[in-house]
C-alpha cells in the first residue's frame, strides 16, 4: 500500500510539474523543508510511516533477546502469573485479563496463547488445544483452560529484579522484559514479519541448549542445531549458525511397509499432514508420481499411508516425494532480535552466549538480594535478642518516657555498646520496630532458638558468599538442575543427517531408459536388448518423427507399438521454444523439395501431425533436431539430367526463418535430389533476448517499453543499485519485482570497476573507493554496515574525475580535483576506501573524464585471464571439430550406389538418424 501511495503521489507530482499543466490549477507543491509541510499529506505520511514501522518492529513482531518473547507473549505470561493460584484458568479469562496490557484484540492474544501452549514448555494445557500435526485449530477460548507450568514458575519470574513500566493506558504496570533464567528464545523458536525485516528462529532441543550453556560456561566449544516437535530429519550443512543467508532442508520420515505401501510417520516443521497429503495428490495429478490411494490416519502421531499401483518402484517414489512434494522443504532462518532498542541480526551461538550470560547475571543479582535479606534478618534478630535479654523494656526511663522521641533516644543510647558488633548502623526505623514486639513474643522468647536461627542464617550467608565467589560453577549447577528436573522426555526428535540432493529432473525424467526397435516399430523401457535412445521416466512424453513426415507425441510405456520408418525419437519437453528442427522434404511425388525450420510446441498427446503438406508420396530426405536452435550448412547433390548445368548446391539453414510447424518452408530445388550431406555444423541462430526496463512501473519487459538494458542469454544477470548503496543481481525474468529508489539498473558486467564517494558514519569523514561488484541475489550494501552511512556519488567511468568543494571553516580553501583511478586502488566492495580529507567538505561532484582507455584496454577489460584462455581453447576446439566434419563429409561423398539419404548422428542423444 505504501508503494502504491508513493507511486501515485509521484505520478501526481509529475503531472503537476509536467506536460499536462493546462489540465490543472496553479497549485504548487510545498517545499518539504518548510515547517508547514507537516500539514501536507505526503510529508505526514513519511514521518508517520517511520513511526509505524518502528512500532511494529519493537512492539509487535520481533522478540527481545533478554527473554526471547514478543510483547504479546510477555503480557500473556505476566497476566497468567497475576492470576496464578495453582488451578486452571479459562483461556477466555486469561485473554480478557491480558487485554488490560495488550490493546490489539482478543484474537491475537488467543492465537499467541495457543501457540505458547502447543510448544509444551511454559503452559500446562487442559482441553482441546488443536493438533500441530494435522493443523486442526484449538477449541473456543471458553472451553479450554491453562495454567503456568512448574518450569515457567521457576525460570520466568523474579519480581524484585524485574524492570517495570506503565501499560498502554497507564493503569497498570507491566514488565519491560521478564528475568528469564534460560535461553528460552532458542527453545521455543519464533517467527515474525515486521516492516522491512522479518525474524525466523528455529526451535532447538531443550537438553542440548542446557548442555551448550554448560559447555560455554566451561569455555568449551558447542554447536546447536534445530529440533522440531514434528520430528523428521534435517540437513544442517548450510545452517550457518542460524544466521541469515543460511538454510536447512527438512524431510519427512518415509518408510516402506511393503513393496506397494509407503507410510509417513514424521513430517517437516511448518507443514501439516493435510498440506502434505494435498501436495502428494497434486504431484500425482501432474504426473510427477504414481499412486493408487492415500489415507491420512493421523491422531496422536502422524501416519499417512500411500498405496502404490502395481509396477511402481517404492524407492523411486520416495525420492519423487522428496523432490516433488512437501515431504521435503527448505527453511531459511533469520536470527533477528531486539537488542539495545533496535533490531539486530545475530546468530544462534551469540543468542545462547548472551542468554547464558544474562542467566548468570540474574542469578548473581538474586543471590545478592537473598544475601541482603538474610543480613537484614540477622541484624534484626540480633537487635531483638539484645532488646529482650537485656530487658530494655523494663528500664525506668523506657517506661516513663514522655514521648516517642525520648524513648528512641534512650534505646539508641543503650545500644552504644552493641553497635560495633552489628553489621550496619542502627536507624530510627530499626528502633521503632523493637517497640512493635508483642509481649507474648517477649514472654515466650527462647534464647537458644534465636542463637540457632542466627547460626543457620550465617551458614546461608556463607553459602551465598561462596556461590557469588564461584558464580560460574553456581550457574552450571543451575542448568544441571533444570536438565535433571525437566529434561526427561525431551530427547531429540529430529534426526541430523546429510541429504543427497534429489533433482526433480532426475527423479521424474531420468529414472528409466528408453529403447527402440526400428525394424518392428516398438519403443519402451523394457526393450533392454534393442537400441538405446535416452534416459526418461515413466511419466514422460516422447516425440517421434517418421520418414513420411508424420510425427506425434506418445507417453512412455514398457512396450508400445508406434510404427516403422522412425527417423527421430526424443523426450518431448513442452513449451520448449529453444529446440528447433531442420528438415528437407519432398512434396508429394513431384520433384519439388522444401527446407524448413520449426519448433514443436503446443502438441497434443496421441494426435498425428505432419511436417509436409500432407500430399501422398511426401517423404523426409534430411532431418536434424537442434536443442539450441543450431543451423547447419548442407551440401545437396542433384540427380543428373540433360542440359543440367548445376549438379550440386550448398544451403545454410541459418538463412531460413524459424516458423510454425505447419509452414510449407522455402523451396530448395525443383530437380530430383540424389543425396544430402552435412557440410558444416553451425551455431545457434536464436541469439539472446532483449530486455527493457520500464521505470514507470519498475518492471522488466520484452516489448520495447522503457530503457533497453541489453541482450541477455543463459546466465546473464541484471544489476540493481539503490540510492542507499544497496545492490543485488537477479535474472531477467519479466516477473521480477523491484523496490523504488533505484539509482542504476543495467546488465551485470563482473569486470566493471565502480568509483564511489561516500560518507562514512563511523569515521565521520568522506571516503572514495573503487571496486568490482559481485553477483548476489540478496541486497548488500557497499557503504558498510552502519546504516547512517550515505552514498554521495557513483561512477562507472574508467578514469573518473571528482571535484571536491570545501565548506564550513574550510570554505576558504580551493576546490580539489581528484583523479580517482590514481587516488585509490581497486579493492573489494567491502573495503572502507581512502579518506578524502579531514577538512570540512561541502560538495563532491563528477567532472567529465579527461582521458579514456585505449581500444585494446576495453577489449581486455571484458575478459579475465582465465576467460581469455577459455576463449582461445574454445576457438581451437571449434576449428578442430570443423576440420573433422569436413573430412568426414568428404568421406561420405561416394558414388551413386542407391544411398539417397545421409547418415547424420544426433548431438542430443547419440542415435543415428539414417532413414
Amino acid at each position: 500500500m505504501a508503494d502504491d501511495f508513493n507511486k501515485d503521489s509521484e505520478e501526481d507530482d509529475d503531472l503537476m510539474l509536467g506536460g499536462d499543466a493546462e489540465a490543472h490549477s496553479d497549485y504548487v507543491i510545498p517545499d518539504r523543508n518548510d515547517e508547514s509541510v507537516r500539514f501536507h499529506l505526503p510529508g505526514m505520511y513519511q514521518n508517520w510511516y517511520l513511526d509505524y514501522a518502528s512500532y511494529v518492529i519493537l512492539d509487535r513482531s520481533v522478540p527481545h533477546i533478554s527473554d526471547g518473547l514478543k510483547p504479546v507473549q510477555r503480557r500473556i505470561l505476566h497476566t497468567m502469573k497475576e492470576l496464578d493460584d495453582g488451578r486452571y484458568n479459562k483461556v477466555a479469562n486469561i485473554v480478557g485479563a491480558t487485554m488490560s496490557y495488550h490493546p490489539h484484540g482478543d484474537a491475537s492474544i488467543k492465537d499467541a496463547l495457543v501457540n505458547l501452549g502447543q510448544n509444551d514448555l511454559l503452559i500446562d494445557c487442559q482441553g482441546n488445544w488443536g493438533n500441530i500435526l494435522t493443523g486442526d485449530d484449538a477449541a473456543a477460548a471458553r472451553y479450554i483452560e491453562a495454567r503456568l507450568s512448574k518450569f515457567a514458575l521457576e525460570v520466568l519470574y523474579s519480581p524484585k529484579i524485574t524492570e517495570w513500566e506503565l501499560s498502554y493506558d497507564g493503569r497498570h504496570k507491566e514488565p519491560v522484559t521478564l528475568p528469564v533464567k534460560f535461553p528460552l528464545l532458542l527453545a521455543q523458536g519464533v517467527e515474525g514479519i515486521a516492516v522491512g525485516l522479518s525474524s525466523k528462529i528455529l526451535p532447538h532441543n531443550f537438553n542440548e541448549i542446557l548442555d551448550a550453556s554448560i559447555a560455554y560456561l566451561r569455555g568449551e566449544d558447542f554447536q546447536l542445531y534445530p529440533d522440531f516437535p514434528t520430528g523428521g530429519s534435517i540437513d544442517v550443512s548450510k545452517y550457518n549458525d542460524g544466521c541469515r543467508g543460511g538454510s536447512v532442508k527438512i524431510r519427512a520420515k518415509i518408510s516402506k511397509l511393503d513393496n506397494k505401501t509407503l507410510v509417513i510417520t514424521e513430517i517437516p516443521f511448518g507443514k501439516t499432514t493435510t498440506s502434505i497429503k494435498e501436495s502428494i495428490l497434486k504431484a500425482n495429478e501432474r504426473g510427477k508420481i504414481k499412486l493408487k490411494n492415500i489415507d491420512d490416519n493421523t491422531a496422536a502421531t502422524a501416519e499417512i499411508v500411500i498405496h502404490l499401483p502395481a509396477g511402481v518402484s517404492p524407492d523411486k517414489t520416495i525420492d519423487a516425494l522428496y523432490a516433488c512434494t512437501d515431504c521435503e522443504v527448505r527453511v531459511s532462518p533469520n536470527c533477528c532480535v531486539i537488542q539495545d532498542q533496535k533490531p539486530q541480526f545475530t546468530t544462534v551461538s551469540k543468542i545462547l552466549r548472551d542468554s547464558t550470560d544474562q542467566t548468570k547475571d540474574i542469578l548473581r543479582r538474586e543471590l545478592g538480594i537473598q544475601r541482603e535479606e538474610l543480613l537484614e534478618r540477622l541484624f534484626f534478630i540480633s537487635l531483638e535478642k539484645w532488646f529482650i535479654e537485656e530487658r530494655i523494656y523494663k528500664e525506668k526511663e523506657y517506661e516513663t518516657a514522655k514521648d516517642k522521641d525520648t524513648l528512641v533516644a534512650f534505646v539508641d543510647k543503650k545500644l552504644e555498646p552493641l553497635k560495633p558488633k552489628l553489621i550496619r548502623e542502627v536507624t530510627r526505623e530499626d528502633i521503632e520496630k523493637l517497640f512493635e514486639i508483642r509481649m507474648i513474643r517477649i514472654t515466650k522468647f527462647n534464647s537458644d532458638k534465636a542463637n540457632d536461627t542466627m547460626k543457620a542464617i550465617k551458614a546461608d550467608i556463607s553459602d551465598i558468599d561462596y556461590n557469588l565467589t564461584h558464580l560460574i560453577d553456581y550457574t552450571i549447577s543451575w542448568f544441571e538442575m533444570l536438565k535433571e528436573k525437566y529434561g526427561e522426555g525431551r530427547e531429540r526428535k529430529t534426526e541430523i543427517r546429510n541429504f543427497e540432493t534429489i533433482m526433480e529432473t532426475k527423479v521424474v525424467e531420468a529414472n528409466q531408459k528408453l529403447y527402440i526397435n526400428r525394424e518392428e516399430g516398438f519403443i519402451g523401457t523394457n526393450l533392454k536388448h534393442d537400441e538405446f535412445v535416452c534416459n526418461c521416466s515413466d511419466i514422460d512424453d516422447v516425440i517421434i518423427f517418421f520418414k513420411d513426415g508424420k510425427y506425434k507425441i506418445m507417453k512412455v510405456a514398457d512396450k508400445l507399438y508406434v510404427g516403422k520408418n522412425i527417423i527421430h525419437i526424443a523426450i518431448f519437453k513442452r513449451n520448449d521454444k529453444r529446440t528447433v528442427y531442420n528438415a528437407v522434404y519432398r512434396d508429394g511425388k513431384s520433384s519439388l523439395y522444401y527446407m524448413k525450420r520449426f519448433s514443436a510446441t503446443g502438441l497434443t498427446r496421441n494426435k498425428e501431425y505432419d511436417i509436409t503438406q500432407g500430399k501422398e508420396g511426401s517423404r523426409i530426405v534430411y532431418f536434424t533436431a537442434n536443442p539450441n536452435g543450431e543451423a547447419e550448412v548442407i551440401k545437396v547433390l542433384l540427380k543428373p539430367k540433360a542440359r543440367m548445368k548445376v549438379m550440386a548446391l550448398e544451403k545454410n539453414f541459418g538463412d531460413i526463418a524459424i516458423k510454425g510447424r505447419q509452414s510449407r518452408g522455402n523451396l530448395l530445388s525443383k530437380n530430383e535430389i540424389a543425396k544430402i550431406t552435412l557440410k558444416q555444423r553451425g551455431g545457434s541462430t536464436l541469439g539472446g533476448r532483449k530486455v527493457w526496463f520500464d521505470m514507470d512501473v519498475a518492471r522488466l519487459n520484452y516489448d520495447g517499453r522503457g530503457e533497453l538494458l541489453g541482450e541477455f542469454v543463459n546466465d546473464d544477470l541484471i544489476l540493481v543499485i539503490y540510492k542507499n548503496g544497496d545492490f543485488y543481481t537477479c535474472n531477467f525474468d519479466a516477473s521480477n519485482h523491484f523496490d523504488p529508489d533505484i539509482l542504476r539498473i543495467e546488465k551485470f558486467k563482473p569486470h566493471k570497476i565502480w568509483s564511489v564517494a561516500l560518507y562514512d558514519a563511523e569515521q565521520k569523514y568522506d571516503y572514495i573507493k573503487r571496486f568490482k561488484l559481485e553477483p548476489s541475489n540478496k541486497r548488500i550494501s557497499f557503504l558498510g554496515e552502519n546504516p547512517q552511512s550515505s552514498l554521495i556519488l557513483i561512477s562507472d567511468e574508467v578514469y573518473p574525475l571528482f571535484k571536491v568543494v570545501y565548506g564550513g571553516d574550510d570554505a576558504y580553501r580551493e576546490s580539489q580535483t581528484i583523479d580517482v583511478s590514481e587516488f585509490v586502488g581497486e579493492k573489494s566492495f567491502k573495503a572502507k576506501g581512502k579518506r578524502i580529507s579531514t577538512w570540512n567538505i561541502a560538495e563532491i561532484t563528477e567532472l567529465p573524464p579527461e582521458r579514456f582507455p585505449e581500444e585494446s584496454e576495453e577489449i581486455v577489460s571484458e575478459y579475465s585471464d582465465d576467460e581469455e584462455d577459455a576463449v582461445d581453447e574454445d576457438e581451437l576446439r571449434k576449428e578442430h571439430l570443423r576440420q573433422e566434419i569436413l573430412n568426414s563429409s568428404g568421406d561420405q561423398e561416394s558414388d551413386d550406389s542407391g544411398n539417397d539419404l545421409p547418415e547424420v548422428e544426433s548431438d542430443e542423444n547419440g542415435q543415428m538418424s539414417l532413414f
